[in-house]
């Protein structure tokens, strides 16, 4: 069985390869979003924890799969942070559904 380990900590070419975007667009999503706090090391190179993660998944949502400018996503994270969340939320799950049905489609087809 695997174990789901989640660490404490990703680096800034951890996140950008997450989301397959590069490294300066997550220093500037971190300049325009307040919800977006990385520590920094000594070198001061940026940590992000889990929930940085969850941020950065709130706004690629609004910003590249909904379209909305930088502009809207913050006043929607403003106005309606639960509202936001919950709608990534239910995408998230929408996408696990659909990759589960095509997996057992590929399964049933072989």
């Amino acid at each position: 069985m695997e174990e789901n380990t989640q660490k404490l900590f990703y680096s800034i070419g951890e996140v950008a390869n997450m989301f397959g975007v590069n490294q300066s667009l997550i220093r500037f999503w971190e300049k325009e979003f307040d919800i977006i706090k990385p520590a920094k090391n000594k070198k001061g190179n940026r940590l992000f924890t889990p929930k940085d993660i969850d941020n950065f998944h709130i706004i690629f949502h609004l910003v590249k799969e909904r379209g909305m400018t930088l502009k809207g996503a913050k006043a929607k994270l403003k106005e309606n942070r639960d509202d936001a969340e919950n709608n990534f939320e239910v995408v998230k799950r929408l996408k696990d559904i659909k990759a589960a049905l095509l997996e057992m489609e590929d399964s049933l087809n072989d």
